[in-house]
């Protein structure tokens, strides 16, 4: 994804943590998705904090951190790899058109397509997945949240009509897919801060 350039994001300015907060679950959950966490990334979630708020996602975020001070690398690319790769279909599918079951002709990836040019953005040319991909809706979201080089975050309305459009149901689907997957031993702690997450975003962006 780009600002028709510019992928990762760089804060220019300085969000209300509310804010910085949701921009944060986004980018986190975009890079679980996109590739397995690496030392660096497993350390500094093992270090993290509790948090305040709400309870289903401190329960859920507790779980990830406590998860991630057991879990190692190798191990983590591993199951990433059993759930979402492989030959054939995938444990899983990280594509939003998989929980939408919309016909060829009407296929979320062309909407997404047009909704993304409606707010200046592209998909990186670099990036091998379609624009359905989970954790390439996760980096929209986090975009438009947070803005990104020269941009200014999105207007709340903006953000609202993506989350609802492209994200919030098929976001629900899979994070349940993914919490009842054998498979999935670390990554259904994933699948629980996700859920909290995108379901507290549904939420709250209903009442504003």
């Amino acid at each position: 994804m780009s600002e028709q350039a510019a992928i990762p994001v760089t804060f220019q300015r300085a969000l209300p943590p509310e804010e910085a907060a949701r921009a944060d679950f986004y980018a986190l959950l975009a890079a679980m998705l996109n590739n397995p966490p690496d030392s660096a990334l497993l350390a500094n979630l093992a270090a993290a904090a509790p948090i305040e708020g709400d309870p289903a996602l401190a329960r859920a975020w507790q779980g990830l951190v406590n998860a991630s001070s057991a879990m190692d690398a190798d191990a983590a690319a591993e199951e990433h790899e059993a759930l979402f790769a492989g030959v054939g279909k995938s444990r899983v599918s990280l594509f939003a058109g998989h929980y939408t079951g919309a016909p060829a002709r009407d296929h979320p990836r062309v909407r997404i397509q047009a909704a993304l040019a409606d707010q200046g953005l592209a998909r990186d040319e670099r990036a091998t997945e379609p624009e359905d991909h989970l954790g390439h809706l996760f980096e929209a979201m986090r975009v438009l949240v947070s803005g990104a080089g020269k941009r200014a975050p999105a207007r709340l309305a903006d953000q609202k009509a993506f989350f609802e459009e492209h994200v919030g149901h098929a976001a629900a689907r899979f994070f349940d897919g993914l919490a009842r997957a054998p498979e999935a031993n670390y990554y259904r702690h994933v699948a629980a801060v996700g859920a909290a997450f995108t379901a507290l975003e549904s939420q709250s962006l209903q009442l504003d």
